[in-house]
């Protein structure tokens, strides 16, 4: 089974992956406000994740980038053992990623016959 990148699979999930990219950057204040976490461990797990999910959304051409945006969707949701807040926001970031990839996968489909 080949996994064909379409690009409206492109499209949506970088989409998905600037948003989540600046709600997981805008993570690092909060978990050093309110949630008491230490500045670097905060800052290397916000803005870390933030740079990775640009990094993964301009790789979005190969099939590799997708299991790599899943991994990516995997430690967002794991950034709520340091804001709770963020298991949520996770999950629903997760929903939106594997959205992304079947919806658009289906559209072009019928698109395409």
């Amino acid at each position: 089974m080949k996994f064909e990148v379409t690009p409206g699979m492109r499209r949506l999930g970088s989409s998905v992956l600037g948003l989540e990219a600046i709600v997981v950057g805008l993570v690092t204040p909060v978990a050093i406000a309110v949630g008491g976490v230490e500045p670097p461990v905060a800052i290397t797990v916000g803005i870390g994740l933030a740079v990775l999910c640009v990094l993964v959304a301009g790789m979005l051409k190969r099939p590799f980038a997708y299991v790599a945006g899943s991994v990516l969707q995997l430690l967002v949701i794991a950034t709520g053992f340091l804001v709770p807040t963020m298991f949520f926001l996770g999950v629903i970031f997760t929903a939106l990623w594997i959205t992304a990839i079947f919806v658009a996968r289906r559209v072009e489909g019928v698109t395409s016959r």
